[in-house]
């Protein structure tokens, strides 16, 4: 099982969010960089980053800071955050970055979205971000007016066979990870899914592990590593086989 480390940006800076909620910030650094080379000195293969700033809307994005974290450490990059238009995905695979996590668009341009795949083929990951089973889009701060299951295999049927699954309700709030939910979308969609949201210890990343379905082939996780909660070079160790990395995501 895949151990992904996660860096979310806003500014420039290296924060966390409690519950999707833009008004509960922690910042946890000024150099998203050098906090991408300690996970990869702790054998991180995969990072997952996230644009809040173009989540929103912003005038401004972090897609170069994005660029920078895949040249200096090698890792393959996970970009998601105001993936929108044709011209957004011509920049960030020109600035290197391997894998385009969709989202808003993926709701809103279904047809658009089916058309991209079928262009530049396996780069893009669906990601589905929901409370409650509704999908949040717009940085999470508006409704997609559809459900999560819904939503999992349209994106299985548009080509899209990975998922990134999060529990908006769980993130950044350190309480346990939703298992449940996420078995559901891995189960309905037959796609690989990579859960997100709730890892507040090294005990819930054994319990994903061991609870999950067949399908799910990694987790996230943020918060808990930033407070100091999770070993992340231990849990790579224990749980993630380097053979394995380049084939399950």
């Amino acid at each position: 099982m895949l151990i992904i480390p996660a860096i979310d940006i806003i500014d420039g800076k290296c924060v966390r969010l409690y519950r999707g909620s833009f008004d509960r910030v922690t910042v946890y650094g000024d150099d998203p960089v050098s906090i991408a080379l300690a996970f990869a000195e702790a054998g991180a293969r995969y990072i997952h980053v996230v644009d809040l700033d173009a989540a929103r809307g912003s005038a401004g994005n972090n897609r170069e800071l994005a660029a920078r974290i895949k040249r200096e450490t090698g890792c393959v990059v996970e970009l998601g955050g105001g993936i929108r238009s044709e011209r957004d995905i011509e920049e960030i695979l020109a600035l290197g970055v391997e894998r385009l996590i969709l989202g808003t668009v993926m709701v809103r341009n279904p047809e658009e979205v089916q058309g991209w795949v079928e262009r530049y083929g396996r780069v893009f990951i669906a990601g589905i971000d929901a409370r409650n089973g509704k999908v949040k889009v717009s940085g999470w701060e508006e409704d997609g007016g559809i459900g999560d299951v819904e939503l999992a295999s349209m994106a299985r049927n548009m080509g899209i066979d990975r998922i990134i699954y999060t529990s908006i309700s769980k993130d950044g709030v350190l309480e346990g990870p939703d298992i449940e939910a996420t078995n559901r979308i891995a189960e309905v969609s037959g796609a690989k899914v990579v859960l997100s949201g709730g890892i507040g210890s090294e005990a819930d990343i054994g319990d994903v592990y061991r609870i999950r379905k067949e399908g799910i082939v990694g987790t996230i996780v943020g918060k808990a590593i930033y407070e100091g909660l999770v070993d992340l070079e231990r849990m790579i160790e224990l749980f993630q086989e380097s053979e394995e990395v380049g084939k399950v995501w």
